[in-house]
């Protein structure tokens, strides 16, 4: 057991003999999948460090020196790598819009109309099952491990009976499965999946906008997605869909450069852009600095009068160019961080080099398997861990069941907040363990789930047709520039 786990961690933390860093063949977006999974691992800590650290949470939640508390990690910066999950969220959304807008605008400026169709059926049909089949599996075998094995969950209470058990996952589900359903969804049995419905949504958005904006001009569909984005944010209250828009506009601002390097004929990209280009790296520094501020926006609250009061370091001012639209104004300020943040990911070498990593690899094939496992695992698991090495919250009412574990095997709880020598301890264990299951659940769950909703698609166009039905060709649609 001990050297089957040294060789995994040896496979995941540096590459195996034979292959240096050099020979990996990496797709030309391989880096956003990188840094979608440093983005999953900044959810996973801030999730361990509120869990820990709930008394301090109106701390971590609010800018350095709020309420005379000086903690480090709450400094300007710093605070991204420990409360950072809900960033971590807004790049998700913006990678995603950058992702699923790659084929389909690539299909576009080559005149390929009938392909696209093909592309955009292709992806529309799976993107459900790829986002929801994970969920169904890993919801499902928490639930009925818990039932059946009567786990004490401080945040969820375990129904009579199995059945009884089933029958709410069953309702719980079907409900939030339906991500036109209105309000907050917050599923009981892992309430971190609540971004899920906003992913599909948000996929949505940019099948739409390939479809609709596939026959305009290059500098129409540029104008297009920013108006688009501008309705997002400024007329209702749709952020999510905003960051998707502005991922699709930074893939097509990336298409349209690379068709201008190559020469291609009817190549477009904005004057005022190409202006910019002798000043690139100094502008994508201040980019990254700026995006990576906003990042850690304070959000204790959603109300922004939250940003002017106390210490603020500048948000006093900042908060005035929040739009009137965006109900929760943190996601206005991650907007605008996420987009940053992507922007110079690709573009500053040794950010590139960074997410190309094995190590940040691995964990972008990962990151939606730890998305999914690391609220059971931290609430279970991870609890009793806690409750191990002397973290535990003497005035919580969740604390008898558990009790036994109260100091099972102590440490001092030494060093400044956030990074206490117990609690790094105890991540000595819980962080490759939770690695190790959501790598499981990737192999398991999560690319059989993809290989499935591929195979219904082929199905769907095959069944019930004769063997030598063909479908009938669409008249060439002619290319417009």
């Amino acid at each position: 057991m001990k050297s089957a786990t040294l060789r995994w961690l040896r496979h995941v933390l540096w590459p195996s003999s034979g292959a240096s860093e050099g020979q990996r063949q990496l797709r030309p977006t391989a880096y956003l999948d990188g840094l979608r999974g440093f983005a999953a691992f900044l959810v996973y800590v801030q999730h361990h460090e509120q869990w820990v650290h709930a008394l301090y949470n109106h701390s971590l939640e609010n800018a350095f020196g709020w309420g005379g508390h000086r903690y480090f990690i709450t400094l300007p910066y710093v605070r991204n790598f420990f409360i950072g999950g809900h960033m971590a969220v807004a790049v998700f959304y913006v990678i995603s819009g950058y992702v699923l807008s790659v084929k389909p605008l690539a299909l576009i400026h080559d005149g390929e109309y009938l392909r696209l169709f093909d592309n955009l059926a292709s992806a529309f049909f799976r993107r459900w099952f790829r986002l929801f089949i994970p969920l169904i599996a890993t919801t499902f075998t928490t639930v009925t491990l818990w039932s059946i094995f009567g786990v004490f969950n401080p945040h969820y209470e375990l129904k009579s009976t199995l059945s009884e058990e089933l029958w709410n996952w069953y309702v719980e589900f079907k409900n939030f499965s339906f991500v036109f359903k209105d309000g907050w969804l917050w599923p009981s049995y892992n309430a971190h999946l609540w971004s899920i419905p906003y992913e599909m949504r948000g996929s949505i958005v940019i099948f739409t906008a390939c479809l609709a904006l596939a026959r305009a001009t290059h500098k129409a569909r540029l104008l297009s997605l920013v108006v688009l984005t501008w309705y997002f944010l400024y007329v209702v209250d749709g952020y999510y869909c905003a960051m998707f828009t502005t991922g699709m506009l930074q893939c097509e601002l990336d298409l349209l450069a690379r068709r201008l390097a190559e020469g291609k004929p009817g190549s477009y990209f904005p004057r005022w852009l190409r202006a910019l280009a002798p000043y690139q790296t100094s502008l994508l520094y201040l980019a990254l600095a700026v995006g990576l501020y906003l990042g850690g926006v304070p959000s204790e609250t959603n109300k922004v009068e939250n940003l002017r009061t106390g210490p603020n370091f500048g948000w006093y001012w900042l908060s005035y160019l929040k739009p009137q639209a965006v109900f929760d104004y943190k996601w206005f300020y991650l907007f605008l961080a996420a987009n940053m943040i992507v922007l110079c990911a690709g573009r500053l070498r040794w950010m590139r080099r960074f997410f190309e990593s094995r190590f940040c690899q691995f964990l972008g094939r990962v990151s939606f398997a730890l998305y999914l496992v690391h609220g059971p695992i931290l609430a279970t698991v991870g609890d009793r861990v806690y409750y191990a090495v002397g973290w535990y919250r003497d005035q919580s009412e969740h604390a008898e069941p558990i009790a036994h574990w109260i100091n099972r095997f102590p440490l001092p709880r030494i060093g400044p907040l956030g990074l206490e020598l117990n609690f790094l301890a105890a991540n000595l264990f819980l962080l490759p363990f939770t690695l190790w299951v959501a790598d499981v659940v990737t192999r398991a769950v999560d690319e059989p789930a993809v290989k499935f909703a591929a195979w219904l698609y082929k199905f769907v166009q095959n069944y019930g047709g004769d063997a030598g039905e063909k479908q009938v060709p669409l008249a060439p649609l002619t290319r417009v520039e």
